[in-house]
């Protein structure tokens, strides 16, 4: 059977996909599927299958770490309900999806990841004074509060678990049946691995709807994470656009909107320092990339014989990623001699050649879904040219800059500031400045930028660019602490057709990246077993070569 149409929907009874209110078996695309529908073809199906399993899986190692930021992030909106869907599977083409990977916010506050909860969402629901009293009196999860005393909010997690072998879910739906998508938890197992509450999904809708709006209980949701919950919620709090047609309606709308960009703010925030779950996360993520850069360096004379040879850069790497982890933490570039002039090169359709330099940004992405990222690059005959070392040995010496002020106490923003100074002053030693480094490094210059259009540094973690809702203050203009983890990764690009450059460096692209944990009086690279400086990197080609 194809994955197209393992993926094909089914009529099944009484099945509905949560968010759209109609049985699959009502709907106009399934009226050309053909499921056994018969008494005695279910009677069939659902006899002489062995037993589950009567035992519960043991808590995740995360699950204690995923309670204190529950706890964290519902204190700041005591008395709120706040709804943070895991998100629907995505179509890919027709009936098929995308693998589905779930909200970034729901992973950081279950720990749950891969592919077990499409459509789950979970809800801090507040609690009142005489509930908060119970919590305290029966030790649970009450918001993720080790001091149950100390709850302001319980957590329930809104999930679909397995249907019984006896139901038409169990054999004839493509989203949720067993025998299409495999063995789904059970309530009781998703309690057990989380020790959040569960309830059944079908229950969600009413639940999170239940006296909200301006006079009922406050309530703010993750709005991109599952338009059907929005749509739901905003129609509870009266915010649907045909509302917006009056004043009060418009002001309305506003302060939901406002509300909820509050809590997406929240939850970007609650991730920029990690704990130490997450760091153990990102090493292995980042261990498991080391893997795939060294696969790809040995898969390199395959990829200078091939006519699309970045597409065996890009193979190679994603192979090692789903081997290790759950795949690429993004699209992988593999941008070989002046394709890696482009910044986000993914169509990797080109040719390997002898004399290129290839550039290759890529990083796994565990399991827990935490991921590298990673930027190597490499001279593909083993040994850089005058030129090319001439062009990384200034990138190399704007990262070391960066390195050198990536410490507790340092703002953000001087990891790019520091970088950028290197490079300006480089190419005003080369001419190609208009000007001086100092003009160009001012507000109303910054002439260098032609040759680095991006910035040197960004956070890390669930999302490859996390935390980017965040304040200003917080981020770029926030104070760098222990537990921080971000790349450091500048870069020169001269394009084979700007004329500004000298000819010897047109179609040469170099970026160096690594990603680096602020530590109690410093920085740690954690990428630091990939080699930076060009002597290391040929040493490290050519043996990676004679294996």
């Amino acid at each position: 059977m194809d994955a197209a149409s393992s993926q094909n929907p089914s009529i099944v009874e009484d099945t509905a996909v949560p968010g759209d209110g109609q049985p699959l078996a009502d709907r106009p695309e399934n009226e050309h599927r053909h499921v056994p529908r018969s008494p005695a073809f279910r009677a069939h199906i659902a006899r002489d299958w062995a037993p589950r399993p009567d035992t519960l899986p043991e808590r995740l190692a995360c699950a204690p770490y995923a309670a204190e930021r529950r706890r964290r992030l519902a204190a700041q909106f005591p008395g709120e309900r706040l709804v943070v869907p895991a998100g629907p599977l995505r179509t890919r083409s027709n009936d098929t999806d995308y693998r589905y990977r779930p909200h970034s916010a729901f992973a950081h506050l279950t720990g749950l990841g891969t592919d077990q909860e499409p459509d789950a969402v979970l809800v801090l629901e507040p609690l009142d004074d005489e509930e908060r009293g119970a919590a305290a009196a029966a030790p649970g999860d009450a918001g993720g509060s080790e001091d149950p005393a100390g709850a302001t909010h319980e957590a329930i997690l809104y999930f679909r678990p397995r249907a019984e072998r006896d139901t038409e879910e169990f054999y004839a739906d493509p989203r949720y049946g067993e025998l299409w998508v495999g063995v789904r938890p059970s309530l009781a197992e998703i309690t057990a691995l989380t020790e959040i509450s569960t309830r059944h999904l079908d229950e969600v809708l009413d639940a999170i709807a239940k006296d909200a709006g301006e006079d009922g209980v406050p309530l703010r949701v993750v709005r991109e994470a599952d338009e059907a919950i929005t749509e739901r919620l905003d129609a509870a709090r009266s915010v649907q656009e045909h509302t917006a047609a009056t004043t009060e309606g418009t002001e309305r709308r506003e302060r939901t909107l406002t509300a909820d960009a509050e809590l997406a703010r929240a939850l970007s925030e609650l991730r920029l320092v990690k704990d130490s779950f997450e760091i153990e996360q990102m090493r292995e993520a980042i261990a498991a990339s080391i893997k795939g850069f060294e696969d790809i360096v040995r898969a390199l004379p395959e990829a200078l014989v091939h006519a699309r040879g970045e597409r065996v850069i890009e193979g190679v790497f994603a192979r090692r990623a789903r081997e290790e982890g759950y795949g690429t933490g993004y699209e992988t570039i593999a941008a070989a001699g002046a394709h890696a002039c482009t910044l986000h090169w993914i169509r990797n359709d080109g040719q390997v050649r002898p004399g290129d330099l290839v550039l290759i940004d890529a990083g796994v992405e565990a399991d827990s879904l935490y991921t590298a990222d990673v930027t190597r690059t490499l001279p593909v005959d083993g040994q850089f040219t005058e030129a090319q070392r001439r062009v990384y040995e200034v990138v190399r010496e704007a990262a070391d800059a960066a390195f050198a002020v990536a410490r507790p106490g340092s703002k953000f923003k001087d990891l790019n500031d520091a970088a950028q100074a290197v490079i300006a002053r480089r190419l005003a030693e080369w001419g190609l400045l208009p000007g001086t480094a100092e003009e160009s490094l001012a507000e109303e210059g910054q002439f260098h930028r032609r040759w680095i259009v991006h910035g040197v540094s960004h956070h890390l973690g669930l999302d490859v660019h996390d935390c980017t809702k965040a304040r200003k203050e917080m981020y770029l203009d926030g104070t760098i602490e222990p537990g921080m983890i971000f790349t450091i990764e500048p870069g020169l690009y001269f394009s084979p057709d700007d004329l500004l450059a000298p000819e010897e460096l047109r179609g040469i692209g170099v970026r160096i990246e690594d990603d680096v944990l602020v530590t109690a009086d410093g920085c740690e690279n954690l990428t630091a077993a990939l080699p930076r400086e060009p002597d290391a990197v040929e040493a490290w080609m050519a043996d990676l070569l004679r294996r």
